[in-house]
């Protein structure tokens, strides 16, 4: 990492990793989820500080590597965890409590590290999805869809990417990058792995946004970046023309759904953390009012202040199980049609409903959360040692990433009209 470009140093999490190591990978869906929240314990300790240094997160991806967490998803004849997605999400949303945007990162790599595995072929899945979780490797992508398709052209044996990205998550510090674009005079898309050090991604090294500042989301270039036609996920290296039945069928668009349930979680993780965060403050340093005419020894004995909690402490336990509920239709979907990939459009709409409702929910309670703790905290909790401010900023960074009012719309629709979402991008 260049000098114009202050990274973290791993060595900070050494002790950390050692201690994993000699724990050993855990084995239990519950072990996953203890593992997520000791990460949590470690990155929050320091997390104020480290959001105002805004530095490239090497260090915090080298933690996530020695958890195992990055491997969750794998499987267990792979070295993984053989998790499914519903625990994954557990331990994104356990993540993001301690650090929202290092619970991000993980979920952005844990989705794009299943790419292979929904876009492509039964071999493609295989070979990306052991050596992604042998190697234990972080996953970045260039796909950004409101900027312009990457150019793909032909040549001798492979396929070359052009273009750039606004944004690309986690990029800087990942090991493989995933580029997507449209073969040139086509309407053909391709995706494919490719290594992310070599000359040809240029990263512009400019995410400087007010949240979620350890995320590297800024934007990249990438000049004639190659991968041989047997990386371009679901093609036929020998015809060089998609595979019938991998990328024209419903369970193709799967991306879309397992996405944007990543934003939920981590979305509600924040809004966790920024409830724990605030609790701790009021219990040991909020003062009560003394002007209201009921006055109270203590703040915790204050009327509002109690039904504040109260109210902020049932939104998130709804959303929570929202999330929890969608997390389960989303893995019973993978594990009833993974290995067909039949599976139908009215059950793929089904199922990105209930994803839609937990983000819907999870943005609606996080906001005014993260907003409304200050009114139960107090005036000086608005100083930067207090950092209950990154709470906020992170959720309000992120949750623009497409607008929360066409997740209402879409819903509307479904419920009102039975209409099924067209999947998109975005749904």
């Amino acid at each position: 990492m260049s000098t114009l470009h202050p990274a973290t140093d791993p060595a900070v999490y050494t002790p950390h990793a050692a201690r994993f190591s000699q724990e050993g990978q855990p084995t239990t869906a519950q072990g996953w989820i203890s593992r997520a929240q000791d990460v949590a314990a470690i990155l929050a300790a320091d997390a104020t500080q480290r959001d105002a240094a805004n530095a490239s997160p090497v260090a915090e991806v080298s933690l996530l590597k020695s958890s195992g967490l990055l491997r969750v998803l794998g499987r267990a004849s792979w070295g993984g965890g053989a998790q499914p997605w519903s625990v994954a999400y557990r331990a994104i949303r356990e993540v993001a409590k301690g650090d929202g945007s290092i619970g991000m990162l993980l979920g952005y790599s844990l989705l794009w590290s299943q790419t292979a595995s929904v876009v492509g072929t039964p071999a493609q899945a295989a070979y990306w999805g052991e050596k992604i979780t042998r190697e234990n490797l972080f996953i970045g992508g260039a796909v950004n869809p409101r900027d312009a398709d990457l150019e793909v052209t032909e040549e001798e044996g492979g396929v070359v990417f052009s273009g750039s990205k606004h944004f690309n998550t986690g990029g800087v510090v990942s090991d493989l990058t995933v580029l997507e674009g449209v073969i040139a005079g086509t309407e053909k898309h391709v995706f494919a792995f490719v290594e992310t050090r070599q000359e040809g991604i240029v990263f512009a090294h400019n995410w400087n946004n007010i949240g979620l500042r350890l995320t590297e989301s800024g934007g990249v270039r990438i000049n004639a970046v190659r991968a041989p036609w047997t990386d371009a996920l679901g093609y036929d290296p020998h015809t060089k023309a998609p595979i019938p039945g991998i990328l024209e069928v419903p369970y193709a668009t799967l991306l879309l759904p397992t996405i944007q349930l990543v934003f939920a979680n981590f979305y509600l993780g924040i809004t966790q953390g920024a409830l724990d965060a605030a609790r701790a403050y009021t219990t040991r340093s909020t003062r009560p009012w003394p002007f209201g005419g009921d006055v109270k020894t203590a703040a915790t004995d204050e009327f509002y202040i109690l039904e504040r909690y109260g109210a902020f402490f049932a939104s998130v336990r709804a959303v929570e199980t929202l999330a929890d509920r969608a997390g389960a239709e989303l893995s019973t979907l993978y594990a009833e049609h993974s290995e067909a990939r039949d599976v139908s459009a009215e059950r793929r709409g089904e199922v990105a409903e209930w994803v839609a409702s937990a983000k819907v929910a999870a943005t609606d309670v996080g906001l005014r959360v993260t907003s409304d703790v200050f009114e139960v905290t107090g005036a000086k909790a608005t100083s930067r040692s207090a950092g209950l401010d990154r709470f906020w900023r992170d959720v309000r960074t992120h949750s623009l990433h497409d607008p929360v009012a066409y997740k209402r719309r879409e819903l509307g629709r479904y419920f009102l009209l039975g209409e099924l979402p067209v999947p998109t991008w975005y749904t």
